[in-house]
């Protein structure tokens, strides 16, 4: 629309901006009049697009930066409050952040959302309509990217001096698209405008150098040069509180080269690849999240972009601790661990360890046993697998290379753990070998990532309780013999916020009422009290309201994506996660499968009698893991079959969603009835989409695995519907199938054939259903044990069914998980870390 606007006698055009709203900063606005003035100042004179344009795209970036105002008033009260109190500090070290979309959770922190509805409202228009314009920050991958997210909420909200270090991925893994031949992978362009949020500090730059020899100083001190040396600049995400003043930082490194390293003789020359040689490499370290390693180049820059946050984020925290130190008159370095706390998620940024120890050698001039015993009451390390390819183990061929100065550390530190074992626990010679830091298998010398962080931490651990029992009594095993007291158990969390107070508005609403506060979404324990009116025909009336009104918006969205229209009468039940064997989709669809043949099978009267399911699955399967994609493409071609069978469309359909990634979750889950949380028993080392499906009163369909077991102790196991292997029974059952032992179910053969006969179309599925079958070799003999538990997941399915026919125990159910998720706030993990890792407190800015 266009709107002429009279300003002193001049006449000007300003699309879609209405003419009576005044555009005057106002960055502090409370009210929806000063925030929609606020908002247009924006439009006007923080442009970024050509004038006179005010559409809902437009709108978004200004009420983005209307927002960032506040955000950044914030900021700095919190960064100069630090400053002055110089509190012990964490720093989070994290490959990946799953962040989603920032608005909603900005205002909503903020607790402005009323305001800025009513703003936008005024402009023409609706907050739900300018959300969407937003792009996921595509930073992260699954699970540990969506905890370290989940993390920084609550350390904001907790009031704890915290930052997080990452990487700002300009393509991130990829945007997933799905065509007849499967899944497609396409560069993310949540970067191709530009991020609203993000501040680039011009100011924080430090030089990270690859390649180069070491040179042994004349005081036989060391020193590591030439090779390339790339710039990594550091650009910041704001990080609010719910309802507190304090907002933390995200810190993301961008990888840059200096116009020096631009050779204009070579350009002028017609060279100009060679001209811009350091330029191209220093935008390949941040262009993509996991690039393929397959190739000696991809293993190289998948090191260097490992070793670009550590060194970028040691250097910056030891900037920042020095110039606090210099402030108080002297120089310290062994009140370094005093003053910071630094926690390796995961074995990725392993290499924290050898840097921060060069840093405090090289560049600080300390000995051994200073830099050595301020490293390790430094940093802590979280396991979260105990899969062994995600065992991090690096060639040492490829590490000497690259890194030769912490190549140098490692080697000694491996040289004195050794003698350490040989003089303290002779018991343990036999083991050495499995236990130390550097592999030397002649065929292929690694460096073992996870022995690194356990040797080097003051403390380690694991993900949920059975995880961590696991990393005691086998994976880390022979070292809790050594420190039995470096090991802990921290159950992961979600932050409320946004898994139900955002994402589910009407559900939080009638949990406020019937609970007569709001204080549960910062004390998530209080929902036990739900439990006393389970039996109340008003709650269930406007629980099962509220559920609808979710599945009714999600079934909406399903169609918008797919062209699939789906029944919100039907039991929506949901399987979303990243496609891995272990995670067992294959095992969902094989059921699914057999559900069609038996439904197809029957007389219209017995299909009256069957619960109408809609059966949604999706999750990105990693670009070069082809059963993986075989998984996706089978899903999606069971889903054509069955969604266009008239005889059975109306009893079941089989929708793969695309492209999952938080913005989707917020959608899928709030929606959900049934989750699948089906991994083979002992290898989720956690799994945090569990958690987030049953605060939102979802019931899941699950294994004894990962945090599963403690959800079903917390929410009650009479409203848990649980099938398959114990943790304990798995290395028998893999024993048993390669003896030749195991018999398979006659349903679970019955749903292998109906996919080679050809049923949901001609692509060759052998290769996948090939690694059910056979009792050993590679890719085959069932690894996962799906077919040993495809009959009690079968029986676990019918207990569904029955369950569901019966709403009101199903709606008590419900009631009851909600109920019993309190334990599962990351407020209660973080405040956990915070006292018995970190040892850091409260600093709220006043």
């Amino acid at each position: 629309m266009e709107v002429a606007a009279t300003s002193s006698g001049n006449e000007t055009i300003k699309s879609g901006i209405p003419a009576e709203v005044p555009a005057v900063a106002q960055p502090l606005a409370g009210e929806a009049t000063e925030i929609a003035s606020n908002i247009i100042y924006h439009a006007q004179y923080s442009p970024h697009f050509s004038p006179f344009k005010f559409e809902p795209e437009q709108a978004f970036y200004a009420t983005a930066d209307s927002v960032r105002d506040r955000l950044i008033k914030q900021w700095n009260d919190t960064y100069l409050h630090y400053h002055k109190v110089n509190p012990k500090q964490t720093y989070y070290l994290s490959m990946e952040y799953l962040q989603g979309r920032a608005l909603t959770n900005a205002i909503g922190n903020l607790d402005i959302q009323d305001a800025y509805s009513d703003a936008l409202k005024k402009l023409g228009h609706e907050l739900e309509e300018i959300v969407e314009q937003e792009k996921d920050a595509a930073l992260g991958n699954g699970g540990l990217g969506r905890l370290a997210s989940c993390f920084l909420d609550s350390m904001a909200t907790l009031n704890l001096p915290a930052w997080g270090y990452g990487l700002r991925y300009r393509y991130g893994l990829f945007k997933q698209r799905i065509s007849k031949g499967g899944q497609e992978e396409i560069a993310e362009d949540w970067l191709e405008k530009f991020s609203p949020w993000e501040i680039v500090r011009h100011d924080v730059v430090f030089p990270i150098r690859f390649f180069g020899h070491v040179d042994v100083l004349p005081t036989g001190s060391r020193k590591w040069v030439g090779g390339e040396v790339i710039q990594a600049v550091a650009y910041d995400v704001p990080i609010p509180g719910y309802k507190t003043k304090n907002t933390n930082s995200l810190r993301l490194w961008e990888a840059k080269a200096c116009a020096e390293d631009f050779n204009l003789f070579q350009f002028n020359d017609g060279q100009y690849e060679s001209a811009a040689q350091l330029h191209a490499t220093a935008q390949q370290i941040c262009a993509v999240l996991y690039p393929g390693d397959a190739t000696e180049s991809g293993k190289l820059l998948r090191l260097k972009q490992q070793f670009f946050l550590c060194s970028a984020s040691l250097q910056d925290i030891m900037f920042r601790f020095r110039e606090r130190q210099v402030g108080k008159g002297v120089l310290q370095w062994s009140e370094f661990p005093t003053k910071v706390a630094v926690q390796l998620n995961d074995t990725h940024p392993t290499l924290a360890i050898p840097e921060l120890m060069r840093l405090l050698m090289d560049e600080e001039g300390l000995g051994w046993d200073d830099a050595w015993d301020i490293t390790t009451r430094t940093i802590a390390y979280t396991n979260h697998t105990v899969l062994p390819e995600a065992l991090e183990k690096w060639s040492q061929a490829v590490m000497w290379k690259l890194l030769p100065r912490l190549m140098e550390i490692i080697e000694e530190i491996d040289k004195r753990f050794i003698a350490t074992v040989q003089s303290t626990r002779p018991d343990l010679e036999t083991k050495l070998s499995s236990i130390r830091i550097l592999d030397h298998n002649p065929q292929k010398p690694v460096v073992r990532m996870a022995n690194l962080c356990v040797v080097s931490s003051h403390m380690v651990n694991g993900v949920a309780q059975l995880h961590s029992d696991i990393l005691k009594s086998d994976l880390f095993a022979d070292y809790v013999s050594i420190w039995p007291t470096k090991f802990q158990n921290k159950t992961n969390g979600i932050t409320p916020r946004r898994w139900l107070r955002f994402c589910s508005p009407e559900l939080s609403q009638i949990i406020t009422k019937w609970l007569k506060t709001d204080k549960w979404v910062t004390n998530l324990d209080l929902l036990t009290k739900l439990r006393q009116f389970v039996d109340n025909e008003e709650l269930y009336a406007e629980w099962e309201s509220a559920k609808m009104a979710n599945k009714q918006r999600l079934a909406q969205y399903i169609t918008q994506v797919t062209n699939v229209s789906i029944d919100p009468n039907t039991l929506f039940d949901i399987q979303v996660k990243r496609i891995h064997e272990y995670k067992r989709q294959l095992l969902n669809i094989l059921g699914t499968v057999y559900r069609y043949k038996k439904i197809k099978e029957m007389s219209p009267e017995e299909r009256q009698k069957v619960t109408p399911r809609t059966v949604m699955i999706g999750g990105k399967a990693f670009a070069t893991y082809t059963n993986a994609k075989r998984i996706v493409k089978l899903v999606n071609d069971v889903g054509a079959v069955v969604n266009s069978d008239p005889e059975v469309n109306s009893y079941l359909k089989v929708v793969f969603v695309p492209n999952y990634n938080v913005s989707v979750a917020e959608m899928l889950i709030p929606g959900s009835e049934l989750s699948q949380h089906i991994s083979t028993a002992g290898m989720e080392a956690s799994g945090t989409s569990n958690m987030k499906f049953a605060l939102n009163g979802c019931l899941i369909i699950g294994t004894l695995d990962g945090a599963n077991v403690e959800i079903r102790e917390e929410i009650g196991e009479e409203n848990f519907f649980l099938f398959g292997a114990r943790a304990e029974e798995v290395p028998r059952l893999r024993k048993e199938r390669e003896n030749g032992l195991f018999k398979p179910d006659p349903r679970f053969e019955e749903a292998k054939q109906f996919i080679r006969s050809g049923a949901f179309g001609s692509y060759d599925y052998n290769p996948l259903l090939e690694s059910l079958e056979g009792n050993s070799g590679y890719g085959r003999g069932d690894y996962f044990l799906v077919g040993y538990d495809f009959p009690s997941y079968m029986d676990a399915q019918a207990r569904v069914d029955e369950a569901y026919k019966d709403r009101k125990r199903w709606i008590k159910m419900s009631i009851l998980s909600t109920a019993g998720s309190g334990k599962f706030s990351s407020d209660r993990t973080i405040s956990q870390y915070a006292k018995e890792i970190w040892n850091i407190e409260e600093c709220a800015v006043p």
